[in-house]
C-alpha cells in the first residue's frame, strides 16, 4: 500500500551468526563501527502485512521519526516489530488473532526483522509466517525453528515488548499514564534497572508475605502452647485420682480375660469325657456286628439251597410248559381238521342240491340275456349337437377375451389412480412441513437465546383484537427467502434483535406491545415512514463483475416488515455476488460498492470522515442458523396446483372404473350363462353314451354266467374228489391223537417232579426264616447299639466345637503369652472365686471418685500436643529468623540500588523539566517492608504558581501527560539496558511550544554514546527543528500517485546518495554547455 524513505542512513548488511544465549549487559563498547549495538534493529521487511503489500525499511542506529499522515501505515510497522519478536496480537490493542494481521485479501504473509548481533558484523534474522487460520511458522536466520527459541533469543537481547517503558504502541498510551506508582516500578525495574532488580523485588515481595504468615503462626501456635500447659498444671490431682481408678479397672478387665480360658478348660474336660463315653459304644457296635456275620453264614447258605431247588423247579416247568404248548397245538390242528371235514360233507350235500337245479338255472340265464340284448337292440341312436357346441364355444370365448380387456384396462385405471394418490399424499405432507414452517422458524429463535418467543407469539394471537393496526412478527416469520444460498448474507447482516422482534405502525401498538411483552424478553419495532429511499443501483459493469442483486431483494416479506429492514439494516446499499465477485472485491468498490457478501466472505468499505481514505474490512461468511429453513412460495402455489388436478383426476379415474366394472361383470355374466348351456348338452351327451354301455356290460355279463352254468363239474367226480379229501384228513386226525397221548404220559411224569422240588424248597424256606428271626433281634440291638454311638460321635463334636469356640473366644480376648500366664497364675482358678475378686476390684474402682472420665485421655492428649507443638514451634522461629536475615540481606542489596537508580532517574527528569519551563520530580514511595507497596511517584507542575502533583489523568491534560510520559521515557535513555524504545504519536495534544522542547530533549539524549535505538512515530513534525547526526528520518506516504517515487526509495537509499547522484547529473550537463 505505502513505502518507506530513509532520510540519512543505510547500511551494509553482515553476515548472520548464532546468538549467544548469555543474557549481555549493553554498554557503549558493544556499539561497532557502524553505531549499531547488539539487539538494534538493521532491516524491516514486511509482505501482505496489514495495509502492506511489500515493504523495506532500514531503520537508523539512534532516533528513528516515522513520519506520515493518519491512516498511512505508520502504526502497521509497529505492529510488525511486535508481532515478529513474538508479540501476542492482544498485546497491540488492535486485533485478538494473528490472522486479522494478514492484509485483506491475502491469505498469508510474513514479517522479516534482522538485528544487530553480539559481534560486530554478526547478524540476527526472524522470520514470521503468518495466514489467515491464524497459524504461525518461525524462522531463524532461514531456519525453521520452535517459538520457544525465538523467545529465548529475545531475552538474551532483553527485548520486552510488555513492558510499556520500552514499546508504547498507540492504542496503548494511555495505559501508561493510568499506571500506578507500583506497576511504574515494576516496569522501570524491568527496563532500566539491573536484571537482579527485579527479581530482589519479587524476592522481598514474596518473602514479606512469607514473613507475615510466619510471625502469624509462630504468635499463634506459641499462645497455644502456653494455653496447653496451664491446661495440664490444672488437671494433675484428677489425672492421678483417674490413673488409680484405671489400674484398678485394668485388674478387673484382666481377670475378665482369664475368664474366658477358665470356661475353655471346663469344656475341655466335658470334651474328654465324651470321648470315652463314644470309646465304649464303639466296642458294644463292634460286637454286635461281629455275631451278626457268625449267624449270617447258616442262612447264606440255606438261601443257596433254596435257589438250587427253586432253579430245578422252574426247569421243570418250563419244559411242561412246552408240552402244553405241543398239546394246544396239536388240539387246536384237531380242531381245525374236524372243521374241514363237516365242510366237506356239507359240500356233497350241496352238489346233491345244485344237481337237482342246474337246468333250471341255465334256462333263467339264458332269458335274463335274450332281455338284456333286446333292450339294448331297442334304443335309439344318439348323435351329439357338435355345431351348437362349438358355437357356443366361440361365444364364450369371446365374451372373456371382452371381460379380460376390461379388466386389464381396470388395472390400468387403479395403476393411474395409485399414481394420483401417492402425488396428492406428496402434495399434502409437502404442504403440512411448509405450513409447519412458523413452528421450526421460532424454535430457532428460541434456541439463538429468544426462549419465551413462543409464549410472546401466542399472546400476539390471542390478542389481535385489541391492536388498532395490523402487527407483524416475529421479524423471522414474515420473511421468505427465494433461494437458501441468500440465507447466510440475510442472518449475517441484519442484528440478531430484529430476527426476533414484532413490528407495529403505531404508538399505542407499540406501546401495548412494550407493556405486555417485557416480560418475554422481546423488543418492538414502531414502523415509521422514511422520506429518503435512495439507494444505489446496479449497474451493467457490477453484474460483469458477478453481482447478481442488491440484498434487499433476495427476500419477500410484507411491505411494512421489508421497509422496516431497509431502514436498520441498510440493505438496500449492499450487493450479492459470485464466487468470481469475490476474486476481484477490490474492483466492486471502486464501482460505488460499499457492501458486498459473496459464498466466501463478507467485505464492507468505509470512508474516513478526515482525510476520505477507504478502509475495508473483511469476514468469512457463517453458515445460516436461525434462517435455515425458508418458505418457497413459488412450490407452494405449485403444490396447490399439483393437489386440485390429482384430486379431480381421482374422481375421473374412479368414475371410468365404476363403469367398467358394470361392464365386466356384464360380459362374465353373458359368459357363464353360455357356459351352463353349453354343459347342458354335454351332460346330455354323456347320460344317452354311459347309458348305451351299462347295457352292453348288462349283456356281456349275462353272456359269462350263463357260460360258466354250462361249464360247471359233473357232481359224481366232485363227490368222489372230496371223499377223497375227508379220507386224507382224518388219517391226520388220527395221528394226531396218538401223539396228544404221549405228551399227556409225559406231562403227569414231570409234573410229580416238580412236586418233590417244590417240598424241598418249602422246607429249607422254613428253616431261613426261623434263622433269620434271631438274626433280627441281634439287627435290633445293633442298632440300638448304633444310634447311640452316634449320639456319642455328635456329642463329642458338639464338644469339640465348643472348645474350639471356646478357644477362639478366649485368644480373642487374651493371647497366652508368657507374660499374660504369669498374671493368670496368680489369679483365682474356679468361674466363681474369679467372679467375686473382678466384682471387689469393680467396686473399689467405683468407689474412686472422678468427675470428669475423660480428664486423662485429654491431659495425655495434651501432652502429645504440647510436645508436637514445641518441636513444631522452634522449626517455625528458626524459619522465621532465618526468612528475616533473608529479607535484610536483599533488601540491604535492592534499597540502596534503587535509591540510586531513582536519583539519577530524578536528576535527568528534574533538568529535563527545568529546560522547559516547568518542574518535575522522581521519587521513590518507600513503605518500610512492605515492599509490595513500593512505587515511583512521577511529580510535575505546568505553573509557577502551582505545585508539584503526581501524574495523573486527574490532575494533568492530555497534553501534559504526553510531555511528562516522554521526559520520562528520555530520562530512562542513558540508564537502559534494551536494545531499543518504541514510542508511537506520544506528541499528540501537545502545544507547539512544548513539541518543539520535547524534540529537542529526544534528540540531545539520542546523541549520547550509550543510549538505545529509538523509534518515533507521529503524523508531523514542526518546521525548522535541530536534528543531528543522530536522527534518521522514515518517511511513510501513500497515494495515487506514490508508485514511482516508491521505485526511486525501495531499496532504502539515503538523501546523500540521491543528492549525489543529482549532482553528478547536474556535472554533466554543465560540461555538456561549455563543450557546446
Amino acid at each position: 500500500m505505502g513505502d518507506v524513505t530513509a532520510g540519512k542512513r543505510s547500511r551494509i548488511p553482515g553476515t548472520a551468526g548464532e546468538p549467544s544465549f548469555k543474557r549481555p549487559r549493553f554498554t557503549p563498547a558493544n556499539r561497532g563501527a557502524d553505531g549499531y549495538s547488539p539487539g538494534n534493529i538493521l532491516q524491516i521487511e514486511i509482505q501482505n502485512f496489514m495495509t502492506y503489500s511489500h515493504l523495506i525499511s532500514k531503520p537508523g542506529p539512534r532516533l528513528n521519526l516515522v513520519i506520515g499522515p493518519n491512516g498511512t501505515g505508520k502504526s502497521s510497522l509497529v505492529c510488525a516489530i511486535a508481532i515478529g519478536l513474538a508479540g501476542e496480537p492482544q498485546l497491540l490493542g488492535r486485533a485478538s488473532s494473528i490472522g486479522d494481521y494478514v492484509k485483506r485479501g491475502e491469505e498469508s504473509g510474513w514479517v522479516k526483522l534482522t538485528l544487530r548481533g553480539m559481534l560486530a558484523g554478526e547478524t540476527v534474522e526472524i522470520t514470521r509466517r503468518i495466514n489467515k487460520q491464524n497459524k504461525s511458522d518461525w524462522l531463524l536466520n532461514g531456519r525453521a525453528v520452535p517459538k520457544r527459541d525465538i523467545l529465548d533469543l529475545v531475552q538474551q537481547f532483553n527485548i520486552q515488548v510488555n513492558n510499556l517503558t520500552q514499546f508504547l504502541p498507540q492504542d496503548r498510551v494511555c495505559e501508561f499514564a493510568k499506571m500506578t506508582p507500583i506497576q511504574l516500578l515494576e516496569e522501570t525495574e524491568k527496563a532500566v534497572g539491573d536484571p537482579e532488580l527485579s527479581r530482589h523485588h519479587q524476592f522481598l515481595i514474596e518473602k514479606t508475605e512469607e514473613l507475615k504468615k510466619l510471625e502469624v503462626i509462630v504468635g499463634q501456635h506459641d499462645s497455644h502452647l502456653k494455653e496447653l500447659k496451664s491446661l495440664n498444671a490444672e488437671r494433675e490431682r484428677d489425672v492421678e485420682r483417674v490413673r488409680q481408678r484405671n489400674e484398678l479397672l485394668l485388674k478387673a478387665e484382666l481377670m475378665k480375660k482369664k475368664r474366658p480360658w477358665l470356661v475353655f478348660d471346663s469344656k475341655r474336660q466335658i470334651l474328654l469325657k465324651q470321648k470315652e463315653k463314644e470309646k465304649q459304644s464303639k466296642k458294644n457296635v463292634q460286637g454286635l456286628a461281629q455275631k451278626m456275620i457268625e449267624l449270617r453264614a447258616p442262612i447264606d447258605m440255606k438261601k443257596g439251597l433254596k435257589d438250587e431247588a427253586e432253579a430245578a423247579c422252574k426247569k421243570i416247568l418250563a419244559a411242561k410248559a412246552k408240552l402244553d404248548s405241543r398239546r394246544s397245538q396239536l388240539t387246536e390242528k384237531e380242531n381245525h381238521m374236524s372243521v374241514q371235514v363237516k365242510s366237506k360233507l356239507a359240500e356233497i350235500e350241496e352238489l346233491h342240491s345244485r344237481e337237482m337245479h342246474r337246468e333250471e338255472r341255465i334256462d333263467k340265464a339264458r332269458q335274463e340275456l335274450q332281455a338284456a340284448e333286446l333292450e339294448l337292440s331297442n334304443i335309439a341312436p344318439y348323435e351329439p349337437p357338435r355345431a351348437e357346441i362349438e358355437t357356443l364355444s366361440t361365444q364364450i370365448h369371446e365374451l372373456e377375451l371382452l371381460a379380460d380387456e376390461k379388466k386389464r384396462q381396470k388395472q390400468e385405471k387403479e395403476g393411474l389412480a395409485t399414481q394420483k394418490r401417492r402425488l396428492l399424499e406428496h402434495c399434502v405432507k409437502r404442504l403440512e412441513h411448509i405450513e409447519s414452517f412458523g413452528t421450526r422458524r421460532l424454535q430457532a429463535l428460541k434456541d439463538s437465546g429468544a426462549r419465551h418467543i413462543f409464549e410472546a407469539y401466542q399472546w400476539v394471537q390471542d390478542h389481535r383484537n385489541e391492536f388498532q393496526m395490523d402487527v407483524y412478527g416475529p421479524v423471522l416469520l414474515e420473511v421468505n427467502l427465494s433461494n437458501q444460498d441468500y440465507a447466510a448474507y440475510l442472518e449475517g447482516h441484519v442484528a440478531g434483535y430484529i430476527w426476533k422482534a414484532f413490528v407495529t405502525q403505531n404508538p399505542h401498538d407499540r406501546d401495548l406491545l412494550n407493556i405486555n411483552l417485557k416480560k418475554f424478553g422481546v423488543p418492538v419495532l414502531n414502523f415509521v415512514p422514511s422520506a429518503d429511499k435512495s439507494s444505489p443501483s446496479l449497474t451493467a459493469q457490477m453484474q460483469d463483475l458477478g453481482i447478481k442483486a442488491k440484498l434487499i431483494d433476495v427476500f419477500t416479506a410484507p411491505p411494512i416488515v421489508k421497509e422496516v429492514l431497509r431502514t436498520q439494516a441498510m440493505l438496500g446499499h449492499s450487493f450479492v455476488g459470485t464466487s468470481e465477485t469475490n476474486r476481484q472485491a477490490d474492483q466492486a468498490n471502486k464501482l460505488g460498492v460499499m457492501d458486498l457478501w459473496t459464498p466466501e466472505n463478507h467485505y464492507h468499505w468505509q470512508a474516513s470522515r478526515y482525510g476520505g481514505h477507504i478502509s475495508a474490512s473483511v469476514m468469512p461468511v457463517r453458515p445460516a442458523r436461525i434462517f435455515s429453513h425458508s418458505v418457497d412460495m413459488r412450490e407452494q402455489r405449485e403444490l396447490q396446483q399439483k393437489k386440485l388436478q390429482a384430486e379431480d383426476a381421482l374422481g375421473s379415474i374412479d368414475n371410468e372404473l365404476r363403469h367398467l366394472s358394470i361392464e365386466q361383470r356384464q360380459l362374465e355374466d353373458d359368459a357363464a350363462k353360455l357356459h351352463r348351456q353349453r354343459e347342458g348338452i354335454i351332460n346330455v351327451a354323456k347320460t344317452e353314451k354311459k347309458k348305451r354301455q351299462d347295457l352292453a356290460n348288462r349283456v356281456e355279463q349275462r353272456q359269462r354266467k350263463l357260460e360258466m352254468i354250462r361249464s360247471e363239474e359233473d357232481s359224481q367226480s366232485a363227490e368222489q374228489r372230496i371223499r377223497v379229501q375227508i379220507h386224507d384228513l382224518n388219517k391226520m386226525r388220527h395221528k394226531g391223537a396218538i401223539e396228544i397221548k404221549d405228551l399227556l404220559h409225559e406231562a403227569v411224569s414231570i409234573q410229580k417232579q416238580y412236586l418233590a422240588r417244590r417240598l424241598c424248597a418249602c422246607e429249607v424256606e422254613l428253616k431261613i426264616r426261623e434263622m433269620e428271626r434271631s438274626v433280627k433281634l441281634i439287627e435290633t440291638e445293633g442298632t440300638k447299639a448304633q444310634q447311640e454311638y452316634d449320639h456319642c460321635k455328635r456329642s463329642v463334636e458338639e464338644c469339640r466345637r465348643a472348645v474350639e469356640a471356646a478357644k477362639v473366644a478366649a485368644e480373642n480376648i487374651a493371647k497366652l503369652t508368657p507374660e499374660i500366664k504369669q498374671q493368670f497364675a496368680e489369679m483365682p482358678d474356679t468361674i466363681a472365686d474369679l467372679d467375686d475378686a473382678i466384682q471387689e476390684n469393680m467396686a473399689e474402682a467405683n468407689a474412686v471418685l472422678c468427675l470428669n472420665d475423660s480428664v486423662l485421655e485429654e491431659y495425655e492428649a495434651r501432652c502429645r500436643m504440647i510436645s508436637s507443638l514445641s518441636a513444631k514451634l522452634d522449626e517455625e522461629a528458626t524459619r522465621l529468623n532465618e526468612c528475616k536475615q533473608g529479607v535484610e540481606a536483599i533488601k540491604d542489596k535492592w534499597l540502596p540500588t534503587l535509591r540510586g537508580l531513582v536519583s539519577r532517574i530524578n536528576v535527568t527528569f528534574s533538568r529535563n523539566f527545568q529546560e522547559m519551563a516547568v518542574a518535575g520530580e522522581v521519587a521513590l514511595d518507600e513503605h518500610g517492608n512492605n515492599f509490595s507497596q513500593y512505587g515511583i511517584l512521577i511529580k510535575v507542575k505546568f505553573r509557577e504558581t502551582g505545585e508539584l502533583q503526581v501524574l495523573s489523568a486527574h490532575h494533568q491534560s492530555g497534553g501534559e501527560r504526553s510531555v511528562s510520559t516522554i521526559l520520562y521515557l528520555v530520562s530512562l535513555q542513558d540508564l537502559t539496558h534494551c536494545p531499543f524504545r518504541v514510542v508511537d504519536e506520544i506528541n499528540q495534544g501537545m502545544d507547539p511550544i512544548n513539541e518543539r522542547k520535547m524534540f529537542q530533549q529526544l534528540v540531545r539524549a539520542a546523541s549520547e554514546p550509550n543510549t538505545p535505538q529509538c523509534f518515533l512515530l507521529t503524523p508531523k513534525l514542526l518546521p525548522d527543528l535541530e536534528y543531528t547526526d543522530a536522527c534518521t528520518i522514515l518517511n511513510i506516504m501513500n497515494g495515487p500517485w506514490i508508485d514511482s517515487p516508491a521505485k526511486v526509495w525501495g531499496t532504502g537509499s539515503s538523501w546523500s546518495a540521491v543528492v549525489e547522484s543529482l549532482s553528478q547529473a547536474s556535472q554533466a550537463s554543465q560540461h555538456l554547455i561549455s563543450t557546446q
